[in-house]
């Protein structure tokens, strides 16, 4: 976080320092508050890069055996740029390394840990057991230190839905 501020600090500095160049260049023909402008939009294009690199970024930090299974995008009125391009605020990952497979009753059964990453002021990981039935598509989470099913949250998938796809397809 603290890199984060020194990181925006430097860029608003930057900026202003531009604007300075610019405005002795010109002799102070461009008006004096054409620094703390520059200065403040130096901010915001640092806040904007910064939050649309983030996905990317946490994606490139993660195992090659990691598959993406879904993301949030979201619109929101304090960034307006939202509503023109959508910031990807959360995402979900299956490592497919870490899948365990097992047979009962003649059926495939997955057993996997959903991982979600949230951007926040500090980023929120969490992450929940699942065990999938492959043939049923019915998802269930797993509760408690004996991994036990928590049969009222089950789930049904659907046949395209990329939770069942990338867990399911391995053999």
């Amino acid at each position: 976080m603290i890199w984060h501020l020194v990181a925006a600090a430097s860029a608003g500095l930057g900026a202003a320092g531009v604007a300075l160049l610019l405005r002795s260049l010109s002799g102070g023909r461009l008006p004096r508050w054409i620094i703390p402008a520059c200065a403040g939009l130096g901010l915001l294009a640092y806040q904007i890069s910064y939050e649309y690199g983030w996905y990317e970024a946490k994606r490139q930090q993660l195992p090659q055996s990691a598959a993406v299974v879904s993301t949030e995008q979201g619109r929101m009125p304090w960034r307006p740029w939202t509503y023109l391009y959508p910031l990807t605020t959360a995402f979900s990952v299956v490592d497919r390394d870490k899948l365990v497979t097992s047979q009962a009753d003649g059926e495939r059964l997955v057993e996997f840990v959903l991982y979600r990453f949230e951007m926040q002021y500090r980023d929120v990981l969490t992450h929940q057991a699942y065990l999938v039935n492959c043939s049923t598509r019915e998802r269930v989470p797993l509760v408690g230190d004996g991994r036990r099913p928590d049969i009222d949250r089950l789930r049904h998938l659907s046949d395209d839905d990329p939770q069942l796809e990338t867990v399911c397809s391995k053999g």
